[in-house]
């Protein structure tokens, strides 16, 4: 990543959620080989560049002498690290094995809706938060089956911080394994292995529940693609990034 790629200290704070009082704490993919070998490409000294302790034009050199990987930026090595959240320690995310178009950034509002409206664009795995100003924030998503299975407009009836589980009766007829977590036997307990993840969106239309959520996942591989089940997935530091941010009863577009 190039160093005029980096984001200024005013925009992580605005990533990270630190700007905010709550802050952090508050349903396969391989390496990029391309990006690999460019950071692990070597950096040959020149003349320009002397060994240490050398001297130029009569100096001793002195400031940091280049190295085999350019400049990474430490803000989203920050926003993607391991973090205490509920009494459980969620891993830090191998953030450079990710497309960096599916990190959390700040960027132009493409849409015009109102600021707080949440909008999943499933075609291209975003959703985005929609700021005054002309601006949005975005966050790379993963979807399954019933990601693609409801669309239009609703509003986010409630959120909850390490949710329980529990999948439909239907889903547990079809998966018997899955009956210890029934309704009846009141689902699966809040965890790092939870479905739900760290956080959980509840979607509603019209006063009913549209069994649609936008949640965490511990699988940051399945963000940006269309995986077996689930509904949104995000990792699990941006969704706890976005509860922080939204609203009660924000509204949200699914297209």
């Amino acid at each position: 990543m190039s160093q005029s790629s980096l984001l200024s200290r005013r925009r992580f704070l605005n990533l990270s959620g630190l700007a905010m009082a709550t802050g952090l704490a508050g349903c396969t993919s391989s390496m990029n080989t391309d990006r690999f070998r460019y950071q692990t490409n070597p950096v040959y000294r020149g003349p320009d560049y002397p060994a240490p302790g050398d001297t130029l034009e009569g100096e001793i050199a002195d400031g940091p002498l280049p190295t085999g990987l350019p400049d990474v930026s430490n803000d989203y090595a920050y926003a993607y690290g391991e973090v205490l959240d509920g009494g459980f320690q969620i891993p830090a995310v191998p953030y450079l094995q990710i497309d960096e178009r599916f990190l959390r950034q700040q960027v132009s509002d493409p849409f015009g809706e109102a600021p707080g409206t949440l909008i999943v664009d499933t075609r291209a795995h975003f959703l985005y938060l929609i700021e005054p100003g002309g601006s949005a924030m975005r966050y790379g998503v993963g979807l399954g089956r019933e990601g693609f299975a409801w669309s239009g407009r609703g509003v986010i009836q409630w959120k909850q911080k390490w949710p329980r589980w529990t999948p439909p009766d239907e889903m547990v007829a079809r998966q018997p394994k899955l009956k210890p977590y029934s309704i009846a036997n009141g689902g699966m307990a809040p965890g790092l292995n939870n479905p739900l993840g760290a956080r959980a969106h509840y979607i509603f239309q019209n006063g009913e529940d549209t069994l649609f959520r936008v949640h965490g996942t511990p699988e940051w591989k399945s963000i940006g693609k269309s995986v077996s089940s689930g509904c949104v997935r995000m990792i699990n530091q941006d969704v706890i990034d976005l509860y922080d941010r939204v609203r009660a009863k924000a509204p949200i577009l699914v297209v």
